[in-house]
């Protein structure tokens, strides 16, 4: 635990020294040897805190968004608040926790190259995750799933318009994401008549799970003999 806060100590100064290089090299190598530099971390340190180099300190710049969102939504009186608006003033308080738009627009370049698909997948469902139970939600069925799923395309449709966004306080921003999650609010309804559809016919898992079993249409029960 000592280990681990020393480490978080020193990435928090090589991401306070970073964050500027990050404008002009991206997220590399070369921009993390500056920070370094200029921050008085040795080359041991720094491998310490990053073993993968600057793809580890973009992973931590976003689970550090993540925790500060985390952190600020705990006291807040989310309980009294409509579900729409936890929503979206969970997405606004995470897009406000990131530090500059210059080094979130090289993030999403990198994160956009095929090879880094599958850790943006996993980075884009932790950050609507976080939002949805910090929010409440503690579904597990096929609603966590279709929660988190709409979620993600709120999230990341909002982030690439908060990147392009030059309004005052990113007012055309906020405007934006109050009507995508009104959209998103409007699809269960549109949605509940096939739900009450679907309803009538067989599960879908458990048909796998009989198929699974070797027993994919289970005998009705032996009725009596009638009189």
């Amino acid at each position: 635990m000592m280990t681990d806060t020393l480490h978080d100590d020193t990435r928090e100064r090589l991401m306070a020294a970073l964050l500027p290089n990050v404008a002009f090299d991206g997220w590399t190598m070369t921009a993390l040897r500056h920070a370094a530099t200029d921050a008085g971390v040795s080359d041991h340190e720094l491998l310490l805190a990053f073993p993968n180099g600057a793809m580890d300190a973009l992973l931590y710049s976003i689970r550090r968004a993540d925790s500060r969102m985390l952190e600020q939504l705990a006291k807040m009186p989310l309980d009294e608040m409509r579900i729409r608006d936890r929503i979206t003033t969970a997405v606004r308080i995470r897009l406000e926790n990131e530090p500059d738009k210059e080094a979130v627009r090289r993030g999403v370049t990198l994160l956009a190259q095929p090879q880094n698909a599958p850790v943006a997948a996993k980075l884009t469902w932790a950050t609507v995750d976080a939002i949805w139970r910090a929010c409440g939600d503690r579904s597990h069925d096929y609603n966590y799933y279709t929660k988190r799923g709409l979620l993600s395309g709120v999230w990341t449709s909002t982030l690439l318009y908060w990147l392009n966004d030059r309004s005052e306080g990113d007012a055309a921003t906020w405007a934006f994401l109050d009507r995508r999650i009104g959209d998103v609010m409007r699809i269960p309804k549109l949605t509940a008549p096939f739900k009450k559809a679907a309803a009538r016919f067989p599960s879908p898992l458990r048909v796998l799970e009989r198929l699974r079993a070797g027993n994919p249409f289970p005998s009705r029960r032996a009725s009596g003999p009638t009189d």
